[in-house]
């Protein structure tokens, strides 16, 4: 049927196709099967770009390696920066974790970091993951490094190297 609309005092016959039963609803999955692609290729994109970034991490060799003077260095900066989220034993139990979304790290769990290069550790550290921050622009490279040598004292027996809490 059609519709009358008044234009300039005369009424002028428009005709607009009805919706036929459904198109609305068929647009409406289309919107969402293609946002739902988009979305899916984003998160595709970023994970092999993140697993390319990891895998490059990997490789990285710590130019810095312990020494007491590293180790007191990495130990402050843990303490400052570290310790209020993954506790004073690297247990992941400090202050701060129960507040977070994401349980922090446990640095004593001996198979898990023995999986992590310390390239990857200097990764984590300098890029961050919600809930935690990135480093790259509050640490130098140097000191990044220094904490993951402290980092790796927590891995090891009690005494067996310099700076062990």
């Amino acid at each position: 049927m059609g519709r009358f609309r008044f234009s300039g005092g005369s009424p002028t016959a428009t005709y607009r196709q009805p919706d036929r039963p459904g198109s609305t609803l068929r647009r409406a999955r289309w919107v969402a099967f293609l946002s739902t692609l988009g979305l899916a290729l984003a998160v595709l994109v970023f994970a092999v770009q993140n697993w390319a970034s990891r895998a490059q991490a990997r490789k990285l060799k710590n130019p810095y390696p312990p020494s007491e003077e590293a180790l007191k260095a990495g130990t402050e900066m843990y303490t400052e920066h570290c310790q209020s989220c993954h506790g004073r034993l690297g247990d992941g139990k400090g202050e701060k974790a129960a507040e977070l979304s994401i349980a922090p790290g446990d640095f004593t769990d001996r198979a898990k970091m023995d999986r992590l290069s310390d390239g990857e550790l200097y990764w984590q550290i300098s890029k961050g993951r919600r809930p935690m921050p990135a480093f790259a622009s509050k640490l130098s490279e140097q000191q990044r490094w220094q904490v993951v040598d402290y980092i790796r004292t927590f891995e090891k027996p009690q005494g067996s190297v310099i700076g062990t809490p």
